[in-house]
């Protein structure tokens, strides 16, 4: 029973960056920085197997060292309208495969491809938002997939909430339902 909720999961983390305006598509992600919670918002570029999620950054990133730390994040996802929210516990690993990261920016819009082209790294101090430059000769492109070990489903409804927690291990992803 608790499967089919699981389903509905993936279906609507594929529609996350499937359709455009879906709720799915921005996400908070949760990394550690010398040991306090640090979150932002990414772009969901893509659903691999196995709930395996893709987000494209900066490689002179806050979240690329953070990483670099402490692998361990947290992504979580909600729809206003279904009242719904995905958190995922999760493990980052920084893509390092050029062939794989040359395949991801080619499928990047031209004008898209300057948030990975600054001259100054993402969160340097500038006077006004005038003074960015681009360098494009060199992209600092790279790719985060963000490996569940946890999924935790909550519908918010009446007259009972549901939620369910979902394992990931050698046979599958296991759910048991949990109090809301």
């Amino acid at each position: 029973l608790e499967l089919e909720f699981l389903e509905k999961a993936r279906r609507e983390l594929i529609n996350g960056y499937v359709i455009k305006r879906h709720p799915f598509r921005y996400f908070t992600l949760a990394t550690i920085e010398d040991g306090k919670p640090r979150q932002r918002t990414v772009v969901l570029r893509k659903v691999l197997d196995d709930f395996v999620l893709l987000v494209y950054t900066d490689e002179r990133s806050q979240k690329v060292a953070d990483i670099a730390n402490n692998p361990n994040v947290n992504a979580l996802f909600y729809h206003p309208k279904q009242l719904l929210q995905i958190r995922i516990d999760a493990k980052a690993e920084i893509i390092t495969d050029a062939d794989q990261l040359k395949r991801y920016w080619q499928n990047i819009p031209e004008n898209s491809r300057k948030d990975y082209i600054t001259v100054d790294s993402p969160g340097t101090t500038i006077s006004n938002s005038d003074q960015v430059h681009y360098d494009l000769e060199n992209s600092y492109f790279t790719a985060i997939r963000i490996i569940p070990k946890t999924l935790e489903y909550l519908q918010l409804k009446r007259p009972n909430h549901l939620r369910i927690k979902f394992e990931y291990n050698a046979d599958g992803w296991k759910g048991e339902f949990l109090v809301p």
